[in-house]
């Protein structure tokens, strides 16, 4: 008798289920954890605002940031680094505290009058809320890695109001240019969670409207090129 053999379509829907599960899991996550930073952000930039002269603070704060991160933050100051370091080659478990720092510290610099981005602070809290989902969980490396670019994806998504972009940002740390296909939907998913949430929380992001628009002329595109080219990184003297 002929064994029956499932369509490959069939055999994929448990692994599709798995991956459904914990991109939500990690979409959830980041994305409370998006809407509480941009929140805590926003109380910070009132109470700067309201009281100017928090202004004159600033250095204190610096170096009480820059103790703390001395004192129990040592084995995360890497960072962004970090998160790379563990998708390219994985080794151990991102500590929990960088999430915890990295918030505390962007806050407080904005709460001085400091100037701190919000990228870092996105990838770091999505990429350290990933990875210990992996650790609760207990997959391997490879899930983890994939995990990791997902929560770095939410993290940008959920921050910035831009799933579409956060995938994209997640699903090439790997390698600029190069895409792994097999985290595509982690990565999709995850962001697209963890903006609803936020904007489910309340969340506002900024709105940026685009100024006039120089209409396309041969001078202005060899004017870009020529741009592209003097702004390109150098590497061992090539272009990089």
């Amino acid at each position: 008798m002929k064994r029956f053999s499932a369509p490959e379509q069939v055999a994929m829907v448990p692994l599709l289920g798995r991956w459904l599960m914990l991109s939500a899991i990690v979409g959830i996550l980041v994305g409370a954890a998006s809407a509480l930073f941009l929140w805590s952000l926003d109380w910070a930039t009132s109470a700067q605002t309201s009281h100017p002269y928090m202004l004159a603070l600033l250095p204190v704060a610096g170096l009480i940031v820059g103790w703390v991160y001395h004192r129990v933050g040592k084995d995360v100051e890497g960072g962004n680094n970090l998160l790379l370091d563990e998708i390219h080659d994985p080794q151990k478990i991102v500590p929990k505290r960088m999430a915890f720092l990295v918030f505390a510290g962007t806050v407080v610099t904005h709460l001085f009058g400091g100037s701190a981005g919000r990228e870092g602070t996105a990838v770091q809290m999505g990429g350290t809320l990933a990875d210990q989902v992996t650790h609760r969980l207990g997959l391997g490396k490879e899930d983890r890695r994939i995990l990791l670019m997902a929560g770095i994806s939410a993290g940008f998504a959920s921050v910035f109001g831009t799933p579409l972009a956060g995938a994209i940002f997640g699903l090439e740390v790997l390698a600029i240019g190069r895409i792994r296909y097999d985290a595509l939907l982690p990565c999709v998913l995850s962001s697209v969670i963890a903006d609803q949430v936020a904007l489910m929380l309340g969340t506002h992001h900024a709105v940026y409207v685009m100024g006039a628009v120089p209409a396309i002329s041969a001078m202005g595109l060899l004017a870009t090129v020529c741009a592209g080219v003097g702004f390109g990184e150098q590497r061992n003297g090539k272009p990089g």
